[in-house]
């Protein structure tokens, strides 16, 4: 089963159960799904699926940074359940020491000196932990590594 398959499963039956704010997190994500489809001409795999779900879960995060300096907590806690949803279509989370593992083995392997490799680095990170950690984090984590 696909992971847009699964999608449309899990609306189904937050339809069934009257699960009001799962059904609308759900529906966002296919609309956003559906979109990129649109835009792009293309039809989404489970990889291009995952990379909406982190956009969606990056822009809910800055919705509530910017919801909790202006005290509307309300809308923050909405804002976390979407992501609550959200995270259950991602893969797997890799832990601290797995990332660190890996962004060693990126700067060894690319030679990397400085922070003007930085880009060499990433380019051989990113593919290996998409959609299964915090890629702000990533890349904190490479610059200081060749700082």
């Amino acid at each position: 089963m696909t992971l847009r398959d699964r999608i449309n499963e899990d609306m189904k039956n937050a339809m069934r159960a009257r699960e009001a704010e799962k059904l609308g997190a759900l529906r966002l994500l296919l609309a956003a799904m559906k979109q990129r489809e649109v835009d792009e001409r293309i039809t989404l795999d489970d990889a291009a699926v995952v990379s909406v779900i982190e956009k969606m879960m990056k822009q809910r995060r800055d919705s509530i940074s910017q919801y909790e300096k202006a005290q509307r907590q309300d809308l923050a806690d909405k804002e976390k359940y979407e992501i609550s949803v959200l995270e259950a279509y991602l893969p797997q989370g890799l832990s601290q020491a797995e990332v660190e593992a890996i962004v060693a083995e990126a700067v060894a392997s690319s030679g990397a000196k400085s922070a003007a490799d930085m880009g060499k680095v990433m380019a051989l990170v990113k593919p290996r932990v998409a959609g299964r950690a915090d890629m702000g984090k990533v890349s904190a984590l490479v610059k200081s590594k060749l700082s």
